[in-house]
């Protein structure tokens, strides 16, 4: 009888892990969400001021790219190359060159892979998100509410799920980014800085 109760006990652990085993296998892995860098950019209008009035000039950051940590967390490194600054001045300089892969900034923000795992395809979501940005030494926080839309299994597309716009005073205090003004030739420029955001999340 004891021999019977013991198998009986084994048995019934056996069969228990297994089950245990077989659910956990059935369940999805965790999305491992980053920015696909050919789909992923800002774009800002700056507004150059002149003896002749104010003249809007649209620009770019492209190519973002993402890095994931713990718990949801994203690192958005800025360097010289993704801007579109080639664009409007042709070749940089040499000296200049030399540094274009040189992070300017850093954005760091928390998205939650849970929430974005359950959207369905077609859904949408709003999120405030708390951007920190690292940039000459100097930590500075904001929100941004984002748009998440779920446009197949494996893409989420991002917005700014309303109007953004960054202080331009605060911009050419910047020293990285009063130089790229500098070769574009803008002496000064508006208060406001309007930017869009329009990525593209993947599944990795």
């Amino acid at each position: 009888m004891r021999f019977h109760s013991f198998l009986q006990r084994r048995v019934r652990n056996t069969l228990t892990l297994t089950a245990g085993m077989a659910l956990f296998a059935a369940l999805p892995a965790q999305a491992d969400w980053q920015l696909e860098p050919e789909q992923s950019s800002v774009q800002a209008t700056i507004v150059e001021i002149t003896p002749d009035g104010p003249v809007p000039h649209q620009h770019a950051v492209r190519q973002l790219e993402s890095y994931s940590g713990k718990e949801g967390s994203l690192t958005l490194p800025l360097r010289l190359r993704q801007t579109d600054i080639m664009d409007h001045t042709g070749t940089l300089p040499t000296w200049l060159s030399a540094v274009s892969d040189t992070i300017l900034a850093s954005v760091v923000t928390q998205v939650s892979p849970e929430r974005l795992d359950a959207l369905a395809v077609g859904e949408s979501m709003t999120e405030t998100l708390i951007l920190n940005v690292r940039a000459n030494g100097e930590n500075r926080q904001g929100p941004l509410k984002a748009q998440f839309t779920r446009e197949s299994d494996d893409t989420i597309r991002v917005r700014n799920a309303e109007r953004v716009a960054l202080d331009g005073r605060e911009l050419t205090n910047n020293e990285a980014v009063r130089m790229i003004l500098t070769m574009l030739g803008y002496e000064e420029i508006g208060d406001e800085v309007p930017v869009e955001l329009d990525a593209i999340l993947v599944d990795r």
